[in-house]
């Protein structure tokens, strides 16, 4: 980070074991330094003002003020600080966390299961450092990154050519990417979602625009451990006129279902029994682009059953799973919408197949649901 400063980061740990273990971790990370560390949420609270963090890896569960209660003070007093949530494999967890999500969180990681400490702290780092850089490129930086404010890329970087604006802002592309290998039959009978970082919070807004007589299945794949997508669907099942649920294996997909994918699992699309319907199937398959679920491994699998007829979406996240699986999508007459940099927490799985012309459409986060009604409506 030459001519940067450090990103400065606050632990907040009830339990001394995880905060020196993550206080050590973050000293071993170029471009990141140790503001400093809290054992509760009160204390941490009052060291901010001198402290000045960038970020706080924030401990959910904590006697005096738990982390639900410290990121609801930060968002009244210091909505310019991070948040990244430490939580544990539970059901009450996992909950937690998609309510700190829901919050402005901007990530979370499990505290590790492995009972050795140094297996521990590996698990920990590998988790934390890739967080720790996307939320140094992220919309949310601070000004430590530079003294200018950051401007988005501008819409040329897509390498697709604008043909027409639409209003709100969405934008409309002539793919430079592979040509279909057959032409686009009609509206789409299905729709398929790719997201990561961001995603709780993005799904939160999107999904419950999108009307109760869809008439179609959607199945989306969330970068999330076990436990956290059953919470995840619970959380977003009370908020849309959809259903929305966690897929289980060898159920037949539905119209006006949205599925999400098992954490920990792989999930695909199958024929069913009677060759018409189609069904999931859930796999203990290996990860892809160290995922799993995987979106790649999810998009592959519908391609040849929804030639023509298909609308996949690929929001907000770290990496780039989704691409080679959108490039597959492309080939069998796919209809495909990204996610605009600018409403992205972290651009990352919509850019590579934005700069490979995959793209469709091109819309912020509060048109996305317009666009899928309109692909099948």
């Amino acid at each position: 980070m030459i001519g940067m400063k450090n990103l400065r980061v606050l632990v907040v740990d009830d339990t001394i074991v995880y905060r020196k273990a993550v206080s050590d971790i973050i000293e071993e990370i170029p471009g990141v330094e140790l503001a400093g560390v809290a054992h509760n949420g009160k204390i941490a609270l009052s060291k901010i003002l001198t402290l000045k963090p960038d970020i706080l890896t924030l401990d959910i569960e904590m006697p005096e003020m738990n982390g639900i209660e410290v990121l609801e003070e930060l968002q009244r007093s210091h909505p310019r600080i991070g948040v990244i949530m430490l939580s544990t494999l539970t059901t009450e967890g996992s909950d937690m966390t998609m309510r700190a999500l829901e919050l402005g969180a901007f990530d979370f990681i499990l505290k590790p299961q492995s009972k050795n400490q140094i297996e521990g702290k590996k698990e920990i780092r590998a988790a934390l450092e890739p967080i720790l850089k996307a939320f140094a490129k992220s919309k949310y930086a601070p000004s430590f990154l530079s003294n200018k404010v950051r401007i988005p890329a501008p819409t040329s970087a897509l390498r697709g050519t604008i043909s027409n604006g639409h209003p709100g802002g969405t934008r409309v592309l002539k793919p430079l990417g592979p040509k279909p290998t057959t032409l686009r039959r009609g509206k789409s009978e299905i729709v398929v979602i790719g997201i990561s970082t961001g995603g709780p919070n993005a799904l939160n807004q999107m999904l419950p625009r999108l009307p109760g007589d869809l008439g179609v299945p959607v199945l989306i794949v969330q970068h999330m451990p076990p436990v956290f997508t059953k919470s995840l669907a619970a959380s977003l099942d009370k908020k849309c006129a959809l259903t929305v649920k966690e897929a289980v294996n060898g159920e037949n997909i539905l119209p006006n279902v949205v599925y999400i994918a098992p954490g920990g699992k792989q999930m695909k699309l199958v024929a069913g029994t009677d060759g018409q319907n189609r069904r999931i199937k859930i796999t203990d398959d290996p990860p892809e682009n160290s995922c799993k679920p995987s979106v790649d491994y999810l998009f592959r699998s519908v391609a040849d059953y929804y030639v023509g007829r298909t609308t996949a979406v690929i929001m907000t996240g770290m990496g780039s799973d989704g691409t080679l699986g959108l490039g597959v999508l492309k080939q069998k007459s796919a209809y495909i919408i990204g996610q605009d940099e600018g409403s992205c927490i972290v651009y990352g799985m919509p850019k590579a197949p934005a700069d490979l012309g995959y793209l469709d459409i091109v819309a912020p986060l509060g048109k996305i649901a317009d666009e899928i009604t309109n692909s099948i409506k």
